[in-house]
Formats: structure tokens, sequence, C-alpha cells
């Protein structure tokens, strides 16, 4: 077993996820262990041996509240939805997250990542569904979110991966 893409921004990213928090798609491998850790009820990959919290679908929280979290993190998993759904999931996702709470991604930039398969040699994943995504995809995206801002951000981690770290502000209306 080879070590998880969470495995790779760990130490970079775990500053952010302090309090009560959510790992969406986590794989066997939560950014922290006390996690609240969130996959498919049987994940297509498994890289830890950290138990599944809760089963579900990334687009629905439905077990929280609004503004019950501190924060939400989530590696090399948003990029497997429909580009159309992107804007839903991060809404969801910041539905749940308090004032001043993150959202944490690591994800692949999905042109780095093919150039690197082509490259290595390493076999593609078919579950990328997104062409076009990066890190300026995410921005774009977060322009029509109200009360975020982007607090951290990193273009080029390891061979293909961004992160960025996104608060949410106290709502101005």
């Amino acid at each position: 077993m080879h070590a998880s893409e969470t495995s790779r921004c760990r130490e970079r990213l775990k500053k952010y996820c302090t309090g009560y928090g959510l790992d969406i798609g986590y794989g066997g491998d939560p950014i922290i262990p006390t996690a609240i850790t969130l996959d498919m009820p049987v994940p297509y990959t498994v890289m830890g041996v950290a138990p599944l919290n809760l089963g579900g679908d990334a687009r629905s929280l439905y077990w929280f509240k609004d503004n019950v979290l501190d924060y939400v993190f989530s590696s090399h998993l948003l990029e497997d939805f429909p580009e159309n759904e992107i804007q839903s999931i991060l809404s969801e996702w910041l539905r749940v997250i308090r004032p001043n709470g993150c959202i944490i991604l690591y994800c692949p930039d999905e042109q780095k990542f093919r150039k690197h398969c082509r490259v290595t040699g390493q076999p593609y994943n078919a579950h990328h569904n997104i062409e076009n995504f990066s890190l300026n995809f995410i921005k774009k995206i977060l322009k029509s979110c109200p009360d975020v801002k982007i607090i951290h951000e990193n273009p080029a981690c390891e061979e293909y991966s961004f992160e960025v770290v996104i608060k949410k502000e106290a709502s101005t209306s």
C-alpha cells in the first residue's frame, strides 16, 4: 500500500484543522486523528485503517446543522464530481462551517496530473471528471460564494497538486 495523498500535505495543512471538523473522502487516512471521517459506505480507495464514522455522499451533509463545524478538509475528491455540481458541494460544505471556520482543500491540478501520468506511466484516475480542474477553477467558483476569503493558497504542491484554505467570514447581510 502506498501513502495517501493526505499524507503528502498533512504537515502543512493540519494547523487549519483545529476544533471539531470533518474529513470528507478520507479513504482510511484522516488529516488528523480527531477528524470525523466521511466517505462512501464502500470507498473506491482505501489508504489507511482509521474507521469510517459516516458513510454517505459528500454532496449532502444532512447529519450537521448550519454553522456547527470548525473545518471541513478534503483531499483529492472534488475533481471526481461533475463540473456543474462543484459550486453546490462547496456551498453545502460552507453551510456546516461556523463563521471563522475553514474549508481546506488539497486537490490535483488536472492538467499537471495528466502530464505526470504520461511521464511516469502511473495509471490515470478514471474518476476524475473535470478537465480544467485547478486552483483557478476553484477560485472562479468561490467568487460567487458570499462571505468567504482565501487565507492560504499554493498552486504547486508536490508533482501535481494544489492547496487552498477558504475561511468563512461572518455574514454581513
